[in-house]
């Protein structure tokens, strides 16, 4: 299983993201190596993150050159060291999420500058269709109102959008989605239970399991 996932910040990826872990240990008795989450400036290390204050501090006031230099050199390396080219590979963001923020909030990418990101996400996705065609994009959404109790309720350090850039962001996610050339492409409601949201998930992944996802889950179910 390869996925994607892609959505405004506080939509839940990263929750998703572990629950779908989870799955596929159940399920097929297996786990994503690592789970890539890079593309949120300042938190752009590690599996998790693993800046420290003084780190993310110095990231956010870098130059908008470094900081697309060094998004952009991440997603080169993360579309060509292994994630699609193994059986599982998991990435939250990537370059759908490098193309929302960075034009938007850190002074890269955008349409009239060097290296847009429109460009990129599609130099970045055929270089995963270079290693395989089954990779799902998986748009998580929403609704804003949740998404402000989120931000109130649990703020994320150094959070990249304000409560005023919800429903922006959120447009411009659907965007990038619809702009992407990945072909295989859901899109799943994470408003209420993380339960509710993976059967939606499961419901929605089932005509792009590969061969071998389906017989690691026969097999597992087998040998229980």
């Amino acid at each position: 299983m390869r996925v994607i996932l892609v959505g405004c910040e506080y939509v839940g990826t990263t929750t998703l993201a572990h629950a779908i872990d989870d799955w596929l240990d159940a399920n097929m008795g297996t786990r994503f190596s690592l789970i890539h989450d890079h593309w949120k400036i300042p938190h752009t290390s590690g599996h998790p993150d693993d800046s420290t204050p003084e780190e993310q501090a110095w990231l956010l006031a870098a130059s908008p050159k470094f900081k697309e230099m060094h998004q952009r050199h991440s997603l080169y390396y993360h579309a060509q060291v292994g994630t699609f080219s193994h059986e599982d590979g998991m990435v939250i963001g990537g370059a759908i999420e490098d193309g929302v923020y960075g034009p938007m909030f850190f002074g890269y990418g955008g349409k009239d500058q060097p290296l847009d990101r429109e460009t990129v996400q599609h130099q970045w996705e055929r270089t995963i269709l270079h290693f395989t065609d089954e990779t799902v994009l998986v748009h998580v959404t929403a609704d804003s109102d949740v998404i402000s109790r989120r931000m109130h309720d649990d703020p994320h350090e150094n959070m990249v959008i304000s409560e005023g850039d919800i429903d922006r962001v959120k447009s411009r996610f659907a965007e990038l989605v619809d702009w992407s050339i990945l072909s295989n492409k859901i899109q799943v409601d994470n408003s209420g239970a993380i339960e509710d949201t993976m059967n939606d998930f499961i419901r929605k992944m089932e005509p792009y399991l590969t061969d071998s996802d389906r017989k690691r889950i026969k097999d597992h179910s087998t040998n229980r």
